[in-house]
């Protein structure tokens, strides 16, 4: 005698489409909280968080991934009327804007021009940034200058050597 098991797969497949449909129910039921509103919260404090203790030790642009401009910029993205951390952000304005200039004096042009970056993402319409900007575009086209000098001089070298008579 042989038992056949199309029609219990038939129920259970019956049974299991109309357990989704009850929890399909159920969830379009319920009032519409964002469960994920906790979670920003908690990110947003531990950012807050990150962002203060990055001030205090004076990281305001850098390291890059661990400064206090990213981490409220960060706060941002979660909450882009937060007016506190807008405050926060101009309050740190002038001085960063100082680290960026410091660097393109260094000439540490790359960073400073991911620090530039940092405080456009802020405030991308600041005139400050504009003549920052210009400073960086200057000290590049020097150091570029600086390079085709040092270029010509070691062709010069290598011109006289190739001339010069073995010995």
């Amino acid at each position: 005698m042989s038992v056949s098991l199309a029609p219990t797969r038939r129920h259970l497949l019956a049974v299991g489409a109309l357990l989704l449909v009850v929890a399909a129910l159920g969830l379009l039921r319920r009032p519409s909280i964002r469960p994920v509103a906790d979670d920003e919260a908690g990110g947003r404090a531990i950012l807050l968080a990150l962002a203060q203790t990055a001030e205090r030790e004076h990281r305001l642009l850098a390291p890059a991934g661990s400064n206090a401009y990213e981490f409220y910029l960060s706060v941002l993205g979660l909450e882009p009327d937060d007016a506190a951390t807008r405050d926060a952000l101009q309050r740190l304005f002038p001085t960063a804007t100082k680290v960026v200039e410091q660097a393109i004096d260094r000439g540490e042009l790359d960073e400073a021009e991911r620090e530039l970056r940092l405080l456009r993402d802020f405030d991308a319409d600041n005139y400050l940034l504009a003549l920052l900007a210009g400073k960086l575009t200057a000290q590049r086209h020097l150091e570029v200058r600086r390079h085709e000098a040092r270029a010509a001089v070691l062709q010069a070298r290598l011109a006289r050597r190739a001339v010069q008579p073995a010995r």
